[in-house]
């Protein structure tokens, strides 16, 4: 039987979590993230760094400066990634905040992101051009061995976005390694806007947001992956990818969020589409801020999310 709303099931997927299966992680009295219940007896065997108890975690206030936090904090972490709580140590560091351009509380590495539910941010580029009068884009194909959805498709470039980076520094850095496109090509992308969700996951909970580019690449451009993070590039029809969000799963989830938002602004889903609406505003269901309650709304709703059952 076909999905009645095939591209909002991508947003459904990505907009999911349970309220009750999450505590918040507290840092100088402030909430900057949720953890998962079962993760709490994980925190409470560093209590030089966490008071835990059942309805918190709590970043002790003994640690007072944003610098001592960070280091106390650190020893805890690699030891948890030594009991293989995080897939991949990353040695980059994400800003724990209440929400976005406030002043962080912590550092800590990127690879915990999702165990503490803070905020997660990252870049997301568009590659586009015309071929044959027909609308392309460039697609990347993820390495079989990423630590999240191998071998699932992807934008042009996408990485997440460290502490230590401005978006256009990040966005340009990300060019060069994930599909080496040169500098002065890579500044002529423009942005576009972002795009936001909250999903639940087994290691913890995704709260992100992706700030998101175009670019249209000249038609003799090839893109080339040189740090192992993409197995091959595919240039495909703007038909074709609207069919593969249809009727399959092959993008990874988030950007699969991406390419519907990059559709709907080049005209591609147009206002008539039967999903135009619900699509609209999936696509931004946070600000950054902390959400005590999952998007809802009843299921008949045109623009309701009609969110599947919990994660199990």
């Amino acid at each position: 039987m076909t999905e009645a709303r095939p591209l909002l099931r991508h947003l459904r997927r990505c907009n999911r979590w349970t309220p009750d299966f999450f505590v918040p992680f507290v840092v100088a009295d402030q909430q900057v993230g949720w953890v998962r219940r079962e993760f709490i007896p994980v925190c409470s065997r560093h209590p030089e760094v966490f008071g835990c108890s059942d309805d918190r975690v709590a970043v002790l206030d003994r640690w007072q400066t944003v610098e001592d936090r960070t280091r106390a904090m650190d020893p805890a972490l690699r030891r948890m990634a030594e009991e293989g709580h995080f897939t991949k140590w990353r040695d980059e560091l994400y800003a724990a905040v209440t929400a976005p351009g406030a002043s962080p509380l912590l550092y800590l590495e990127r690879a915990a992101v999702a165990r503490f539910g803070i905020l997660g941010t990252g870049v997301h580029l568009n590659g586009y051009l015309t071929q044959n009068s027909r609308p392309h884009m460039w697609i990347g194909k993820r390495a079989l061995d990423k630590p999240t959805a191998p071998g699932k498709l992807d934008q042009l470039v996408a990485g997440g976005q460290p502490a230590t980076l401005s978006l256009m520094d990040n966005l340009i850095k990300e060019c060069a390694e994930e599909a080496d496109i040169p500098e002065h090509l890579a500044r002529r992308a423009r942005p576009v806007g972002a795009i936001s969700y909250q999903l639940e996951r087994e290691n913890g909970m995704r709260r992100d947001i992706l700030y998101v580019y175009d670019l249209e690449v000249p038609a003799d451009f090839t893109p080339r992956n040189t740090d192992g993070e993409i197995d091959h590039f595919l240039l495909w029809s703007i038909e074709r990818i609207i069919e593969e969000l249809e009727t399959a799963d092959s993008f990874k989830f988030n950007c699969a969020l991406v390419v519907i938002d990059f559709l709907i602004r080049h005209g591609h889903l147009p206002p008539e589409h039967p999903e135009y609406l619900a699509l609209q505003q999936g696509l931004r269901t946070h600000d950054g801020r902390l959400q005590s309650a999952p998007i809802a709304g009843r299921p008949d709703s045109p623009i309701s999310l009609d969110p599947p059952p919990a994660f199990p």
